[in-house]
């Protein structure tokens, strides 16, 4: 049973959450050409958390901006979130994400590509909106997320390529992929906030923890979770042969028939639907799921101590329980 705090934090996300979802459908596109406009719509009725607008808006409620003036902003990372979902989704292969079609699916992949370029296109001029004296800098700031994510993406993709990757590279490169636009979240949120220099080092540091927590979860999730509540293939991952932090450290950890095993799935590019069963029952074994649980845990524990750097309130103690939130995503 929730404690009556947690019930006001989880009704102000939920207050939040309803109003970048308002925000984003009223976003004004034309008809025409029909296919580039409707996969566009598709794209942006996919739903999700919106765990990133809220982050900045919330980041930024706590240095005392409202709502109304950090939006721009919000819907930018927001914007910019889902056309990373559209060309990922077309590199990955992936047939279907929150348990709908991918686009390149419903359509095709030209008209993926091009509903993402557009959406980013959005993400800036919605960005372009915003009431400061320094947009120019809140440009760059975000141009250099943008750089940051496509380099992770671009390492990702090499390490498909390499029979042998540690999993500091791998956190490294989810640093960028993932943690950028998180960073960016509380960056923002700060610099909106006209938040000190050594605060907005420090709001990236929190948000660095965060892309980390969330996509180990995130990793952990791809094996464990409920398949209703997941909308992906439990496994998918692994049958792919996608090097995530659970195999890394599967390899790092084994030995002998164990390591053989695990360098197979590298190997072949991945392994078969029914024996992501085995996979999973070694993993446990090794401790690798306990290790992968610790580790976000710790990332989330790092990131909690963090959010001092924001002045008490309401909105730091909403970002506090959105933080355990995290940790405690279905398994």
């Amino acid at each position: 049973m929730p404690s009556a705090a947690q019930t006001l934090e989880a009704v102000r996300f939920e207050e939040l959450r309803d109003v970048v979802e308002a925000e984003l459908q009223n976003l004004d596109f034309p008809d025409e050409p029909a296919d580039l406009y409707d996969a566009v719509r598709y794209v942006l009725k996919g739903g999700g958390k919106r765990l990133r607008p809220v982050t900045l808006l919330l980041t930024a409620e706590a240095f005392g901006v409202e709502t109304e003036r950090a939006m721009p902003a919000a819907l930018a990372v927001e914007l910019f979130h889902n056309f990373t979902l559209v060309h990922d989704d077309i590199m990955d292969k992936a047939e279907t994400r929150r348990n709908r079609r991918t686009v390149h699916i419903v359509w095709n992949a030209e008209t993926a590509i091009l509903a993402g370029d557009l959406i980013m296109a959005k993400a800036y001029d919605t960005l372009s909106k915003l009431s400061v004296t320094n947009l120019a800098d809140v440009h760059h700031r975000f141009y250099r997320t943008v750089a940051a994510l496509c380099e992770g993406q671009s390492l990702d993709t090499a390490f498909e390529r390499r029979s042998n990757v540690s999993v500091d590279a791998y956190l490294d490169m989810i640093d960028r992929k993932t943690g950028a636009l998180l960073q960016s979240c509380f960056e923002l949120g700060g610099v909106l906030g006209d938040a000190a220099s050594p605060k907005i080092q420090e709001l990236r540091e929190l948000g660095r923890h965060v892309g980390r927590g969330f996509q180990i979860q995130d990793d952990l999730l791809d094996l464990m979770a409920d398949d209703a509540r997941w909308g992906k293939v439990i496994g998918g991952d692994l049958m792919v042969g996608k090097k995530t932090y659970l195999l890394l450290r599967s390899l790092e950890l084994s030995e002998g028939r164990d390591y053989e095993w695990f360098q197979r799935i590298v190997t072949n590019e991945g392994l078969r639907a029914n024996q992501v069963d085995e996979a999973r029952e070694r993993m446990s074994n090794l401790g690798v799921l306990t290790d992968a649980e610790e580790a976000v845990r710790h990332h989330v524990e790092q990131a909690v101590a963090h959010l001092d750097v924001l002045p008490e309130g309401n909105a730091r103690a909403t970002l506090h329980w959105l933080l355990l939130k995290l940790q405690k995503r279905v398994h």
